[in-house]
C-alpha cells in the first residue's frame, strides 16, 4: 500500500494506536506514512514514541517536513530530539527553525544537488549520482562557484544528452529564476506556478544558494492560503487543525468574535430604520420591500468582492488597477441594477403601486452601492497592507445593510414628499 493510503486509513485512530501501527510497519515506510498525517497528529504521535524511534522517523523525512513537525512538538520533545541528533542535523534544524513562518526559508529543503561550472559532464554526472540518495529532487542541478553563489542551473536531461567532454559552464542556463530567503511563501508558490518549475532555488542576500522550494510544497502553500482566504471571507478565525478534528469549543471560538462584532454593527441598521419612522408610518408598504433591497445590495457586493479578492490573490490584479476596476464595475452594475429594478417594480405594481417608483430607483442605487463597496474595499485593505480577504461576505453584507436602509428610505422620503 502507498504510504498516503496507510496514513488515510489510520488518521482517525488514537495517537497510541497510530504508534502501534508504525511499530509494525517496515522501518523505511514509517517516515513516509508519518509525512502524510496532519501535522498536529504527527506531533502527538512523536510525543509518545521512544527517543530512538523519533530519531528514525525524523531521519527519513525531508528537512522541510521535519522542521514543520519539529515546530509542533512539545518543548520537552524538542529538547530530546536536539540532544539525540548528530551535530550537523542539529545545526540544520536550528537554522531552519529560526526562519520566520510563511517565508521561503521556513518552506525550503536543504537537500539538493550541486555541481561546479568547471566540471566536465562526466564528472558532474558522477557527482549527481553521489548526491542523489540524499537529495529530494535530482532532475535539476544547481551550479555554484567557489563561494557557493548560484551562477546557473542544468537539468538532468541536459546532462544526459551533452557530450562527455563538455563543461558545465558551456551548457548551464544563466538566466536564473530565484527567490529570497525572506520572501513570502505565497509569492514563492506564485513564482513556481507562473514559470511552471519543478523547484525554485532560495538564495540569501549575497546570492548564495541555501535551499530549494519544490512544486509539491508550493501546492500545499496554495491550498493553505486558499483555505485561509475562505475562512476570512466567511469571517471565521483561521483554525490550526482540520474541521473534522476541531472540537466544539474551538469551533465556537473561531466563529464567535466576528458574529458578535457584526451584531453590534447591525445596530446601525436599526438606528437608520428608526430615523425614518415617519416615512414608514406614512407608507407601511415600504417595509415589504426592505429585505429584498438590502439582500440585493449585499449579494451584489459579495459577488464583486469575491472576484476582486481572488484576482488580487492570483496576481491578476494589482493595487494600481483600482480605478479601472471601478470604471468597469459602473458599466456592469447599471444594467444589473436596472434589470433587478424592473423585477422589483413588477412586484410593486401588484403589491403596492404607490411605492413602485421609489422601489425601482432604490434598487438601482443599492445595487450600485453594494457593488462599488465590494470592489473598493479589497483595494483599500491591500493599500493598508491588510489581507483583502478580510473584505468578507458578512462584513460587506452588514455594511450594505446600513447603506441600503439609508438609501432606500432616503429616496422614498424625497420622492413621496414626506417631512
Amino acid at each position: 500500500m502507498h504510504p498516503s493510503t496507510v496514513a488515510e486509513g489510520i488518521q482517525d485512530l488514537e495517537p497510541e494506536e497510530i504508534v502501534d501501527v508504525l511499530r509494525y510497519a517496515p522501518r523505511e515506510a514509517c517516515s513516509e506514512i508519518l509525512r502524510y498525517l496532519e501535522t498536529n497528529v504527527q506531533a502527538r504521535v512523536v510525543d509518545l514514541c521512544h527517543l530512538e524511534e523519533v530519531a528514525g522517523l525524523l531521519e527519513g523525512m525531508p528537512p522541510d517536513d521535519r522542521i514543520d513537525l519539529f515546530k509542533q512538538m512539545s518543548p520537552e520533545t524538542q529538547e530530546r530530539v536536539l540532544r539525540a541528533a548528530p551535530p550537523d542535523e542539529r545545526e540544520d534544524m536550528l537554522r531552519l527553525a529560526a526562519y520566520r513562518e510563511e517565508t521561503a526559508g521556513a518552506l525550503m529543503t536543504t537537500r539538493f544537488v550541486t555541481v561546479r561550472p568547471w566540471e566536465m559532464v562526466t564528472e558532474a554526472i558522477a557527482s549527481v549520482r553521489g548526491q542523489a540518495a540524499a537529495a529530494e529532487i535530482i532532475s535539476i542541478s544547481y551550479v555554484l562557484d567557489d563561494d557557493d553563489v548560484l551562477v546557473g542551473v542544468v537539468s538532468l536531461r541536459e546532462l544526459m544528452l551533452a557530450a562527455d567532454a563538455a563543461r558545465i559552464a558551456d551548457i548551464m542556463h544563466r538566466d536564473l529564476i530565484v527567490v529570497h530567503v525572506e520572501d513570502d511563501q505565497e509569492e514563492v508558490a506564485r513564482t513556481i506556478h507562473r514559470h511552471d518549475l519543478a523547484a525554485v532555488p532560495v538564495v540569501d542576500s549575497d546570492g548564495r544558494l541555501i535551499g530549494t522550494v519544490t512544486a509539491d510544497d508550493a501546492m500545499e502553500v496554495e491550498e493553505d492560503e486558499a483555505t485561509e482566504d475562505f475562512h476570512k471571507m466567511g469571517s471565521v478565525t483561521l483554525m490550526e487543525t482540520s474541521l473534522r478534528d476541531a472540537g466544539i469549543w474551538l469551533l465556537y471560538r473561531t466563529r464567535m468574535p466576528w458574529l458578535l462584532a457584526l451584531v453590534f454593527m447591525n445596530v446601525f441598521s436599526g438606528a437608520a430604520i428608526a430615523r425614518f419612522e415617519e416615512t414608514i408610518e406614512a407608507y407601511m408598504a415600504l417595509v415589504f420591500f426592505l429585505p429584498l433591497l438590502i439582500d440585493s445590495s449585499g449579494n451584489a457586493g459579495s459577488q464583486a468582492a469575491t472576484l476582486v479578492v481572488r484576482a488580487l490573490a492570483t496576481g491578476d490584479l494589482g493595487p494600481r488597477d483600482w480605478l479601472r476596476m471601478i470604471e468597469r464595475e459602473m458599466l456592469v452594475v447599471v444594467p444589473l441594477g436596472v434589470t433587478m429594478a424592473l423585477g422589483a417594480m413588477l412586484i410593486a405594481a401588484v403589491r403596492a403601486p404607490e411605492v413602485l417608483v421609489p422601489v425601482g430607483l432604490a434598487m438601482v442605487s443599492v445595487v450600485a452601492f453594494g457593488s462599488l463597496m465590494g470592489v473598493t474595499l479589497p483595494f483599500i485593505l491591500t493599500k493598508l497592507r491588510l489581507d483583502p480577504a478580510a473584505a468578507s461576505t458578512p462584513l460587506i453584507t452588514s455594511l450594505a445593510d446600513i447603506g441600503s436602509v439609508i438609501i432606500y428610505f432616503g429616496i422614498a422620503t424625497w420622492y413621496l414628499g414626506i417631512g
